[in-house]
């Protein structure tokens, strides 16, 4: 069994969360400097911090998730590299989980 692994991008700026796929990308072109159809992850979230979206080309076209929090606000991670995330800080901010001192062990990777 294979497994995919995606790279994901948080934008550092804030969104507006109106906009839609279109919107979404230009960003991602422009802001990010980064091909919409890439199959990365894009992660966009709001001022208030309070909704998240995360945008990802599929064969076929893009897929769209949304969540807004009824209560509490997203933690941004701190130390953020050229825009890119690890999957476990994206877990991490999308449950609420804010690690006040952490240091990531060095790891083998075929992607680097």
């Amino acid at each position: 069994m294979q497994t995919v692994q995606y790279q994901y991008f948080l934008y550092r700026g804030s969104c507006d969360m109106r906009k839609g796929f279109d919107g979404l990308c230009g960003i991602v072109d422009s802001e990010l400097g980064r091909v919409a159809t890439s199959g990365e992850v894009f992660i966009f979230v709001n001022r208030r911090r309070t909704q998240l979206k995360m945008l990802r080309w599929e064969p076929g076209g893009f897929i769209l998730y949304h969540k807004r929090l009824e209560s509490g606000t997203f933690p941004i991670p701190k130390k953020v590299s050229s825009g890119s995330i690890f999957w476990a800080d994206l877990v991490l901010m999308i449950e609420g989980i804010q690690i006040l001192k952490s240091r990531r062990r060095k790891r083998f990777n075929l992607q680097q």
